[in-house]
């Protein structure tokens, strides 16, 4: 069996899925009628990009500075690392450049915008106005900020087989036809594809003593000529033969028979594509969580106004609300006996409008929260099933309607991603829907 660049063993598959949960990502700065701070000529603007540590703001990068000009288009770009679980706020602060300054806060500030990353990246354009540090409008000074993300997640797949080898590698045959594999191009050639790399073919020996067959020297710009029924040959060589024999040609072929490289799309890729995520809360009122006036109870609101519910519910929904445009979450609930009957009702709307359970914000999702708590019964049992049912049918009337909306464009991938949260320490259910929506190219 030959063991080859990128091969498993049988029964074994090679992930091509990220090895990092972080992705780097390069922010560009333009601004446009900027404040005019100078006497004989127009302002001398430069941006510096702040992100928040520990409540305080640290200076991550400034910009060129943009000589006499009120509209600048910074060369210099921000590269940031991006974190989806995480709320990364960011500062981006305009100032005309006095020379003879020698402290950041001795030139004349221009204005500034305060957003996090998510809200960055979930915008191909954000584009907004300037503040003042009076929280007054910077005049008629406008900021747009574009993300761009830099990692290189493209892959290459490989389809090899090999003519008169110097080995019986597989199934006793010179000629062997080995599965396609598939890697990461940035583990191969670190995403050059003009980079040279060295093949190594061996014979394969279960006890580890593999022996070699030979090698040959390529790029995946050369692999990639393998296309449409065109294959590429590489004379498979072996270097201590070839010394040693005068007519020595090689040690058998290797040949690609298929070179494709695809992108394998991460998270930010759909998210930077226009996908918005939007999140549905479900909230368990059983009386299994215990009184919710006694300090026991997972539902009791503690004097600084929040309980285990609330911490959870603004833990999930921060993060998410950045992605969604309209910020308008249904919130709901189970296992509650309602007023005026106090039947036990498995989905209803915590602001009790059954026909409207959307609540602006996650602001809004603890305000109707807690507004709800002292009309209701905690009852039972636990069945959060028809709240599941509840986003399925959401889910599928948004797929119907997109669909007649955007009949006359090309099909595109559209899904719901139902994903339930439940700790085992706290009975809470968040149900979040991740929507593709078609992306309109122009």
């Amino acid at each position: 069996m030959a063991y080859t660049l990128g091969s498993t063993t049988e029964g074994q598959t090679r992930s091509v899925a990220p090895q990092h949960c972080v992705t780097r990502v390069e922010l560009s700065v333009t601004a446009t009628s900027l404040l005019d701070r100078d006497v004989a000529s127009k302002s001398d603007p430069f941006c510096v990009l702040f992100h928040e540590v520990d409540g305080n703001w640290v200076e991550l990068g400034r910009t060129e500075t943009a000589v006499n000009n009120l509209n600048p288009v910074f060369g210099v770009k921000f590269q940031v690392d991006y974190h989806f679980e995480e709320i990364q706020k960011l500062r981006f602060a305009m100032f005309d450049e006095d020379k003879c300054a020698t402290q950041l806060y001795e030139h004349d500030f221009l204005g500034e915008f305060i957003c996090t990353l998510g809200v960055i990246v979930s915008n191909k354009k954000l584009h907004r106005p300037l503040i003042l540090a009076n929280g007054k409008p910077a005049g008629k000074g406008s900021i747009m900020i574009t993300a761009q993300e830099l990692s290189d997640n493209r892959i290459i797949t490989l389809t090899l087989s090999g003519r008169k080898l110097d080995k019986k590698v597989i199934k006793n045959t010179l000629d062997p036809a080995w599965k396609p594999f598939t890697v990461p191009l940035i583990s191969l050639c670190n995403g050059d594809v003009d980079r040279n790399i060295k093949v190594l073919c061996y014979d394969y020996d279960n006890d580890g003593g593999h022996d070699f067959i030979g090698e040959f020297q390529t790029t995946v710009a050369k692999m990639s000529e393998a296309q449409n029924s065109v294959e590429v040959e590489f004379d498979c060589i072996n270097p201590k033969k070839q010394k040693k024999k005068k007519n020595y040609k090689n040690s058998g072929i290797i040949i690609v028979k298929l070179c494709k490289i695809t992108r394998d799309y991460t998270f930010l890729d759909y998210i930077l594509g226009g996908c918005q995520l939007m999140f549905t809360v479900g909230i368990d009122f059983t009386a299994s969580n215990g009184n919710p006036r006694e300090p026991s109870s997972l539902h009791y609101i503690n004097p600084l106004g929040s309980n285990e519910y609330l911490a959870a519910i603004l833990a999930v929904g921060q993060i998410i609300q950045d992605y969604d445009t309209d910020k308008m979450f249904p919130a709901l609930g189970f296992g509650a006996q309602l007023p005026p009957d106090w039947k036990v009702s498995h989905e209803f709307a915590i602001n009790f409008n059954p026909t409207n359970p959307f609540c602006s914000g996650v602001e809004g999702i603890a305000q109707a929260y807690s507004a709800c708590l002292p009309h209701i019964r905690f009852y039972g049992p636990t069945n959060f099933a028809p709240i599941i049912n509840h986003v399925a049918r959401f889910a599928a009337q948004a797929l119907q309607q997109e669909k007649a909306a955007f009949s006359f464009v090309n099909s595109r991938s559209q899904q719901f991603i139902a994903m339930c949260r439940n700790n085992p320490f706290v009975s809470i259910h968040l149900l979040i829907m991740i929507h593709m929506r078609p992306v309109f190219q122009t």
